[in-house]
């Protein structure tokens, strides 16, 4: 990472034996009462994180990332705001593409999450929030190994197909919905400052 304190960060997350996006979202909890209210350390830091370019939906190769409204501080904050900058510029490509679809007839009333940074709590809410659609969890921690046994277990011959192997064996956790007005608001605005950074980067 570019960022100054990302060695320090890195090592406190070492000594707590965590990855350092667990870290840092713990870091983020500590000041918040809700998880929600992670907007608010994201500040006027703004990121459009098309490092390998755009897949979806402009399928555009060349395009390329953004960091918007950083400033010369240093601290360990500073690198969570970015991080969480970083996960709500996710969040806005994923609202892209359901808006997207949504313009094509496909409709995407929820999202369905699992894996990697997906496990997280924080960054559940935050999609949430950031697309306006349920977010759900599956309850297994590992959803694609599941997927592995449920296809083992239909070959096995345990179960017909695979749906039935589906119904009898897995199952959704916790659900997450979009925050009231006021962050709704927030994430508006941010969406909106996401497309024309987008926008402004294809011009240049």
């Amino acid at each position: 990472m570019m960022h100054p304190s990302s060695a320090e960060a890195q090592q406190l997350a070492k000594e707590a034996k965590l990855p350092l996006s667990v870290w840092l979202s713990n870091r983020a909890k500590s000041n918040i009462h809700n998880l929600s209210e992670a907007i608010n350390l994201a500040k006027g830091v703004h990121v459009v994180p098309e490092f390998l370019g755009n897949r979806a939906p402009f399928a555009d190769p060349k395009a390329r990332a953004i960091m918007a409204g950083l400033n010369m501080d240093k601290s360990i904050d500073s690198l969570v705001t970015l991080y969480i900058a970083g996960i709500c510029g996710l969040a806005y490509g994923l609202r892209q593409i359901i808006e997207a679809q949504a313009e094509q007839g496909l409709t995407i009333s929820r999202v369905i999450i699992s894996g990697g940074a997906g496990q997280d709590p924080l960054v559940r809410q935050l999609i949430s929030d950031a697309t306006g659609k349920e977010v759900i969890a599956p309850s297994s921690d590992e959803p694609v190994m599941l997927g592995t046994a449920m296809l083992a277990a239909v070959a096995a011959g345990r179960y017909s197909n695979l749906e039935s192997a589906m119904k009898a064996m897995s199952s959704f956790g916790k659900k997450y919905v979009p925050a009231e007005t006021d962050i709704c608001k927030q994430h508006d605005a941010r969406f909106l400052a996401f497309c024309r950074l987008q926008s402004v980067a294809r011009e240049l």
